[in-house]
């Protein structure tokens, strides 16, 4: 019995698997998992991520279109956030100009880079105040077109050249225009023609005026006029009648100032300023002397906004004329605007502007320079002021004829000056 093999069944143990039954378990180990793909992917397992490549794209392209939507969106709130901004910064500005003209300090502003700082030149409108002259105030309603408005004042010693004043106002189209009538005939005379017209209240010192009214006294006259046009916050191109309107003046103003006045002078230097050297040779070394000169402003010509200084101008002009009997208008009005602060004196902190000479023109301009010259002839002023010479109303028919009818000889028998 030695050296016995004992076979697999005899040691307790299950014989080996065959070959054929190892390659069963295989297959049926492959059908199994064929039938938890087949539960968990029913539609295929490469169909399936096909269908999700495409449903991703799907969701790319929707999701791109309402990316451009909000896009668009975002981009017209920024212009609305924008355009509030813009809003805000302008009511700072003038909030700002108010408490400044008030006396109240603000807060400290930093200036910017080099080449970036502008200081601020138009000063706030004041509030209206109707309370001041309720009548006034209704006719300027219905005549103002954006809150301004011509003004001129008128007695019946200049009845003839008022008439051609307006006629030409209204042959321009300008329906913006007031005649302030300093007697009832005058106020009949603009009743008759259509013409708006304004008429104060009965004033002793104003009815004594326009009685003996000769130019320098209607002229002082005005500047406690405009006062109240300013107070019911309108602004005014105030003109006398010897003008001659050829275009709309509204159309070429920057009113971006208190006062925007047309000059006396007679050219670029003397108009808008120059370098006027003195000499003074018992000096020696320092003999010359720089002086800064500008040619005054015409007060018969000027547009002038409702603000603090415009009204503390009139104020300062009205008070020295009435007190200071031989002083002339026009003088005054220009050392109001022009004198700085010195030790006993407060100069005006009003911001003023040039007119250009050549669109805002004085007669002398026209006489003694363009009418020669024959590139300037071919310009057309938006008014000629007859300011320099006398015989006004024979001048201001032959400008007519040279600018609106054009006649090229209108203006050749005239002399520079007065004759």
């Amino acid at each position: 019995m030695a050296g016995r093999r004992e076979g697999p069944l005899m040691r307790g143990g299950a014989p080996p698997p065959s070959r054929g039954s190892r390659i069963a378990m295989a297959i049926a180990v492959g059908i199994l998992l064929g039938c938890v793909f087949a539960f968990l992917y029913p539609d295929g397992f490469f169909l399936h991520s096909s269908g999700s490549a495409s449903s991703y794209l799907r969701t790319i392209k929707v999701g791109s279109c309402e990316s451009s939507e909000r896009v668009n969106s975002l981009k017209s709130e920024l212009a609305s956030l924008s355009e509030k901004n813009s809003e805000l910064k302008k009511q700072i500005k003038e909030l700002t100009l108010r408490l400044q003209s008030a006396g109240i300090d603000t807060l400290p502003i930093k200036a910017g880079p080099f080449g970036t700082v502008k200081a601020i030149r138009t000063n706030p409108t004041v509030t209206p105040d109707e309370s001041v002259n309720p009548r006034l105030a209704k006719i300027l309603k219905e005549v103002a077109v954006k809150k301004e408005l011509i003004v001129a004042l008128a007695n019946s010693n200049v009845r003839e050249m008022l008439e051609f004043w307006f006629t030409n106002i209204k042959r321009v189209g300008i329906p913006n225009y007031l005649v302030v009538a300093l007697d009832e005939n005058i106020e009949n005379f603009c009743r008759s023609n259509k013409v708006p017209v304004y008429r104060r209240d009965p004033d002793e010192g104003i009815d004594s005026i326009a009685k003996t009214g000769q130019n320098h006294a209607v002229s002082a006259l005005k500047f406690h006029i405009l006062r109240e046009f300013l107070q019911l916050g309108y602004s005014v191109l105030l003109s006398d009648i010897d003008i001659v309107y050829l275009q709309n003046p509204f159309d070429h103003l920057y009113r971006d100032s208190d006062v925007e006045s047309m000059s006396d002078g007679h050219d670029n230097m003397t108009a808008y300023g120059y370098n006027d050297v003195f000499d003074e040779p018992s000096m020696g070394w320092s003999r010359y002397a720089h002086t800064m000169r500008i040619w005054v402003y015409n007060s018969g010509f000027f547009y002038i906004r409702p603000t603090i200084p415009s009204i503390e101008l009139l104020d300062r002009v009205a008070y020295r004329l009435s007190h200071e009997p031989k002083s002339w208008d026009q003088a005054v009005f220009n050392e109001e605007l022009a004198f700085p602060s010195r030790p006993g004196r407060d100069g005006l902190y009003a911001a003023r502007r040039t007119m250009d000479i050549y669109l805002f023109m004085n007669s002398k301009v026209l006489f003694k320079t363009v009418r020669k010259d024959p590139k300037l002839r071919t310009l057309k002023p938006v008014i000629v002021h007859l300011n320099y010479h006398p015989d006004k109303l024979e001048r201001m028919k032959a400008v007519v004829e040279f600018y609106v009818n054009g006649k090229k000889n209108a203006l050749e028998n005239f002399p520079d000056g007065s004759a």
